[in-house]
């Protein structure tokens, strides 16, 4: 009789890091953020690396439990505001890349728009964190006021107020370099 042949053992790989899993999990959502509030790549690439470089230090380990991607959603903005803010600073603000395919007719108005893009870019760094917090998750990330509530655990009426007064601001702000 042969001797059974020995158990072949299976190599499982090991358990992910929670950070690992996270950044697998979330890294786009984490970049699509950051874009959408510097209007960079490049940006975007430095953001999402200070976002889990944060995590990797301990900072904001255990609010990422709960709820990964509003975290690391809330994260990215913060950290992109801190990078126009960052610019403001060093007075080095960049025009901006274009949004994919325009639909504007010539240079000119694609000039424009990048221009108004870069106004509204400043124009948010400027504000309070929390507002610029609501009004980013709003209009550069499309949520609505009552998942905006939940992610920032207040009230929707908070939520309204904040954004009718930020748009406000905002007009003020804009509104001499546009004419109006």
């Amino acid at each position: 009789m042969e001797p059974a042949p020995a158990p072949k053992l299976a190599l499982v790989p090991p358990p992910a890091h929670p950070l690992e899993e996270a950044f697998r999990l979330h890294h786009a959502l984490v970049f699509q953020a950051a874009y959408r509030v510097t209007g960079s790549a490049a940006d975007a690439e430095d953001v999402l690396q200070t976002v889990f470089l944060r995590l990797v230090r301990g900072s904001g380990v255990g609010a990422i439990r709960d709820n990964p991607a509003g975290y690391l959603r809330r994260a990215a903005v913060h950290a992109a505001l801190d990078v126009l803010r960052g610019r403001a600073r060093a007075r080095a603000v960049p025009l901006g890349e274009a949004d994919g395919e325009s639909s504007l007719p010539s240079p000119e108005r694609e000039l424009a728009g990048r221009e108004m893009r870069r106004l509204l870019r400043q124009a948010v760094a400027d504000l309070s964190p929390r507002a610029a917090e609501i009004f980013v998750l709003r209009y550069f990330e499309g949520l609505s006021n009552p998942q905006i509530a939940r992610l920032l655990g207040t009230s929707q009426a908070v939520v309204a107020v904040t954004l009718h007064r930020t748009r406000g601001r905002l007009r003020r702000q804009i509104r001499p370099y546009v004419g109006g």
